[in-house]
């Protein structure tokens, strides 16, 4: 039997980020504490940067598998608003925790995967471009980057970059939300988020850059701007996975 065929429009997208702001603002609490984390980790990787290697390491592998852990915190307050369910923390958090046992941190280690890619990437590319300038310190000396080879590396990366992050949402543009919905494995549920992103293509592509932009105006003021904007987007991520849950 196949699924029902749902056009996603704009218009929806439109009334994800409504939903959220309202989610959002109907139990801010929520949002502020799930968002934090991203908030916390962030700036302490700005804060050990510039330290030691170990630290550094640590926050940065450890981040990508703990992420979906505090989306699903957002999704769960969301779920629960609408479907009248009490909303506390020993209900919301419970379900969190009762995730650790289920697929979500399979993609946790998928997301690692990813990360550690494009880690490796990063570091490639750089010794390709500017391997050859010896005597200069990359990380200090930014006119190195204003060079020919300096934006040839720029480019390189952004474009690559742009790929594997679009190749990112695609895979879990709703199969995270899906996680917490049904009981399913988590290839399945990246398998049909593909097959989601396809179908919607250019509607989810405009997702993915208004996703893009709120969190590059998030990050300036030293990240805080996550703890307004990460949970009214994992709250719209949710409501935007419930109008294409039928079809998937």
């Amino acid at each position: 039997m196949e699924t029902a065929q749902t056009n996603l429009t704009f218009s929806d997208i439109r009334d994800a980020l409504t939903q959220g702001w309202r989610d959002f603002a109907r139990a801010p609490v929520y949002g502020i504490v799930f968002s934090a984390f991203y908030v916390i980790v962030g700036i302490a990787l700005y804060l050990v940067g510039a330290g030691t290697f170990t630290w550094t390491l640590v926050l940065s592998l450890g981040f990508p598998l703990v992420a979906p852990f505090a989306a699903v915190g957002l999704y769960e307050v969301s779920r629960r608003i609408h479907a009248g369910e009490p909303l506390t923390w020993r209900g919301v958090l419970g379900v969190v925790w009762d995730q650790r046992g289920a697929q979500t941190p399979w993609i946790g280690v998928i997301l690692l995967i990813i990360f550690l890619f494009w880690s490796f990437f990063a570091h490639m590319s750089l010794a390709i471009f500017l391997g050859n300038m010896t005597l200069t310190n990359v990380l200090s000396s930014w006119e190195v980057y204003m060079t020919p080879n300096g934006i040839a590396m720029i480019v390189f990366q952004v474009i690559v970059g742009g790929l594997v992050a679009l190749l990112t949402f695609a895979m879990t543009v709703i199969s995270l939300p899906m996680l917490l919905d049904r009981e399913i494995d988590f290839v399945t549920a990246m398998l049909k988020s593909l097959a989601v992103f396809r179908r919607h293509l250019t509607v989810l592509i405009i997702w993915a850059a208004i996703i893009a932009v709120l969190l590059f105006i998030a990050y300036l003021p030293l990240y805080l701007g996550l703890l307004v904007v990460l949970p009214i987007l994992g709250h719209a991520t949710w409501h935007l996975y419930t109008k294409l849950r039928d079809t998937v």
